[in-house]
This record gives structure tokens, sequence and C-alpha cells, in this order.
């Protein structure tokens, strides 16, 4: 049985950082492209980063140069850095993987950008 389990979220000051950390289970890690996704109240889901089974990343534009997606095969996890956070960036955020036709996701971890 597939499971993502996320973790590393919190409240933070503006400008700060936090790792978030998503762990998968019962899945060929290896096989699957691996994203970050956010959902900010009264907002869609949208996508901030992905990370191929390959490891080529994407990032939407608004986390470039400040959000950083990373793998590690060996501990099938899959991590973001977020630095310089924003006040916009608090949201729940999901960890997503994919491979063919299989998707699932995590139940996320809630970063609050807050003074």
């Amino acid at each position: 049985q597939a499971q993502l389990v996320e973790s590393g979220g919190g409240l933070v000051q503006p400008g700060g950082s936090l790792r978030l950390s998503c762990a998968a289970s019962g899945i060929t890690f290896t096989l699957y492209d691996m994203a970050w996704y956010r959902q900010a109240p009264g907002n869609q889901r949208e996508l901030v980063a992905s990370i191929t089974s390959g490891g080529q990343t994407t990032y939407t534009d608004s986390v470039k140069g400040r959000f950083t997606i990373s793998r590690d095969n060996a501990k099938n996890t899959v991590f973001l850095q977020v630095n310089s956070l924003k006040p916009e960036d608090t949201a729940l955020y999901y960890c997503n993987a994919a491979f063919r036709y299989l998707t699932y996701w995590g139940r996320g971890t809630r970063i609050t950008v807050s003074s």
C-alpha cells in the first residue's frame, strides 16, 4: 500500500527557512516523478516544484531561487528546502508521486509565514 508522509512544516517569520520531507513507502520510489504542491485557503492547489525519476527539476516562477527540491533514492524521500519565506507562501504543502497512470498524495504539512 502506497503511503506518502510529509513533515517539516511549521510557523516561521518572513525571511525564514524550513526543510520539508516526504517519506514514501509501498512504491518503487526510483520509478516515480515526485512533486510538491501547495494549497492556500480559498485557492486551488498549485504545483510548486517537481523532480523526475532522473533528477530533473522544475519550479513555479514564484519560488524560483528560493525553494529547492531534491530526492534521496536510498531513503525513499523527497525534500523541499524553502528559504526566504514570504507570507504568501503560507499554505498546506502536499507531496505527490506519479508514475504512468499511478498517482499518490500525502496528507500535507502546513507552513505558516507570519511575524
